[in-house]
């Protein structure tokens, strides 16, 4: 079936899934294939659980006029969301980076959402899968779309740009994450960089962190350029105050004096003032801007503050490279409280620099003093250090329930498949 054709029947059935025990009437369930699942197996029980067409790329057992036949399954999504895309002339902003992506995407969408109708990626479907879920949930009341993009290897940031056409695009950072696959910091840059490749060849907008140098020289070529930063930017501001939570002054490019906001940890003001710089772009008043952010919750693990019986914990334990969790770690130490305890998962996907990044990680840890330090995971456990080891996170809870910490401080951070926030599971 031609791709004209599939959206004529999408017009109709506006929803998507991919897994059968989320599909109800009305549905068009997408039979996709991945190393452990092929969902050809279950287009009978997309069927039966009321699909109104299921896509499937693989010969099936039964005959259906509800089946439609493609040659990859996968690739129809793809191409039927870049159709959709199609029909929208509106700003479509990308975001990507290897730290603070998802928190400034849900920022940006707060601010634009205080204006505009504005759709953006649900919790983390970031990837060659969500992203056309994603756009394929915009509908035609949409004044806007943030669409963030997380990616492990080159050309796949440069294959969603293919569909999600941005208009706008902003790069957090490039740092030490999924090294394995990008190769090397280097390797990173050039990954995400597709994003502003893309830009530079379609006349796009950049949003420029001005503070981190080689976010400047990605960003050369690019038609239009915003910066944001602490300095010689469009909009600049500081972190500033002693409460656990951020709080920004903002300098330059707005007038707003300050923003309380809900996030913990100063490693969240460039996140911040990419918010504010992209509502200023958009002609947001200053007033809904500061609302918007003070008003954002974080929520899923990421720069959570939680209040535990006496104790203060800060749970950011969504994901961790090198930088993220250097930055996350400093700005513990020097929070106010006392009583400061550290239980730290290990970081993944560093491939040949797993080691060192990990023994980088206890050097830093050397160089505060702490209550009780526990290191979780199999990437702690050959490396020379005096503190608590765990080889997982449930391991880590027991021990620590023992504890009975009060009027304590605690940071839990690690890699998502660490699950450290089983750490404070009842």
């Amino acid at each position: 079936m031609e791709i004209n054709d599939l959206y004529k029947l999408y017009l109709q059935y506006p929803s998507v899934k991919i897994d059968t025990r989320k599909v109800v009437n009305g549905d068009i369930f997408f039979a996709l294939k991945g190393p452990n699942f092929n969902g050809n197996h279950f287009a009978g029980q997309a069927l039966e659980a009321g699909a109104s067409f299921v896509v499937i790329d693989e010969e099936v057992n039964f005959k259906d006029e509800r089946l439609i036949k493609s040659d990859n399954a996968l690739l129809s999504l793809q191409q039927l969301a870049k159709h959709h895309r199609n029909q929208f002339n509106i700003p479509f902003i990308a975001i990507t980076g290897s730290n603070g992506k998802t928190t400034t995407k849900e920022l940006v969408h707060q601010v634009l959402s205080s204006t505009f109708k504005n759709y953006t990626t649900e919790g983390n479907l970031n990837n060659h899968i969500g992203i056309p879920l994603t756009i394929l949930k915009i509908k035609s009341d949409a004044e806007m779309a943030v669409i963030e993009m997380g990616a492990n290897h080159q050309k796949e940031i440069k294959d969603y740009c293919s569909y999600t056409l941005p208009t706008h695009g902003l790069i957090t950072n490039c740092g030490k994450a999924h090294l394995e696959g990008f190769g090397s910091e280097e390797g990173v840059r050039k990954g995400k960089g597709e994003l502003f490749d893309h830009l530079r060849e379609n006349g796009g907008t950049a949003f420029v962190n001005n503070d981190d140098s080689y976010i400047k020289k990605m960003s050369a070529g690019i038609k239009n350029i915003i910066t944001y930063g602490t300095s010689e930017a469009s909009v600049t501001g500081r972190a500033t105050g002693t409460s656990s939570f951020l709080e920004v002054e903002i300098i330059k490019g707005a007038d707003i004096k300050l923003i309380r906001t809900q996030l913990v940890g100063k490693y969240n003001l460039l996140n911040v003032l990419a918010a504010v710089t992209i509502g200023k772009h958009f002609n947001i008043d200053d007033e809904k801007i500061k609302n918007a952010i003070e008003n954002y919750t974080p929520s899923n693990s990421r720069s959570q503050l939680i209040k535990k019986g006496s104790n203060t914990i800060i749970l950011d334990a969504y994901n961790a490279n090198p930088a993220s969790m250097k930055a996350a770690i400093e700005n513990f130490a020097q929070m106010p409280g006392a009583d400061k305890n550290l239980l730290i998962g290990s970081m993944m996907e560093l491939g040949k620099d797993s080691k060192e990044e990990h023994e980088e990680i206890i050097k830093i840890i050397d160089g505060y003093t702490w209550g009780l330090v526990v290191l979780v995971g199999a990437n702690f456990k050959n490396i020379k250090h005096t503190y608590n080891h765990f080889d997982n996170a449930l391991l880590a809870k027991k021990w620590f329930n023992v504890q009975q910490l009060q009027n304590a401080h605690i940071l839990i951070k690690g890699s998502r498949s660490m699950q450290m926030e089983k750490i404070l599971e009842d």
